[in-house]
């Protein structure tokens, strides 16, 4: 069965909540809750966000109906699906602010996963963490777009961030992952990027988080 998978922060970052909200729910997209979500939802304390994050979340928050923060604040920290589960930040310490830059930094969520393979988000870099089923207590690093988990041990993947691309590729990154076959790929799907940009500076979010996009940083 074919479904749409995410790993938090739906919104907080982008001109258009509620229409992304919209779409989430009527895609019956499977989704855990990242911490602009929390903040959006009054969950959490934006205090410690950027300058720029804590205004979009604040913003962001006087767009969403009761309805709209009581959907960010029942989703889930963590799922486990068939074949592979979902983390915003570290499946290990979903309720902590943690976040996996580091080969150290992975390997706590990479013993905890109950799968192969899990999907993280937070840093907006697509990048993979992988312990080879030979040698499963080291772990490397893997930027290519293509893999083969059928011989790994444990995976983290991060597919980047559709809404705030900061690997200096402004095209929406995108992972599909074959539960069958253990393959996944990384895409990237061009769109209109100015007319995106334009789109922020009339809306009430910093203008800045508009203007990265097109850098892609």
């Amino acid at each position: 069965m074919d479904a749409i998978l995410s790993v938090g922060d739906l919104v907080g970052y982008g001109p258009s909540p509620r229409e992304v909200l919209d779409l989430v729910r009527e895609a019956e997209v499977i989704a855990v809750r990242g911490r602009h979500d929390e903040a959006c939802a009054g969950l959490l304390d934006p205090t410690f966000f950027t300058e720029s994050g804590r205004r979009a979340a604040q913003w962001t928050r006087t767009l969403l109906s009761r309805e709209d923060r009581s959907f960010l604040s029942t989703l889930p920290l963590t799922r486990d699906l068939e074949g592979c589960s979902l983390a915003y930040s570290t499946y290990a310490q979903p309720g902590e602010a943690r976040t996996i830059t580091t080969l150290r930094d992975a390997e706590p969520s990479l013993e905890a996963i109950p799968y192969r393979v899990a999907f993280i988000g937070q840093t907006h870099v697509p990048l993979a963490m992988i312990q080879d089923r030979a040698e499963p207590h080291r772990t490397s690093f893997s930027a290519s777009s293509s893999l083969d988990l059928l011989h790994v041990h444990r995976a983290l993947i991060n597919p980047g961030s559709v809404g705030q691309p900061r690997d200096e590729d402004p095209r929406a990154p995108f992972g599909l992952f074959d539960t069958e076959t253990l393959r996944y790929q990384l895409l990237r799907c061009e769109y209109d990027v100015d007319r995106e940009r334009r789109r922020f500076e009339r809306s009430g979010i910093p203008s800045f988080l508009g203007e990265r996009l097109a850098l892609g940083v």
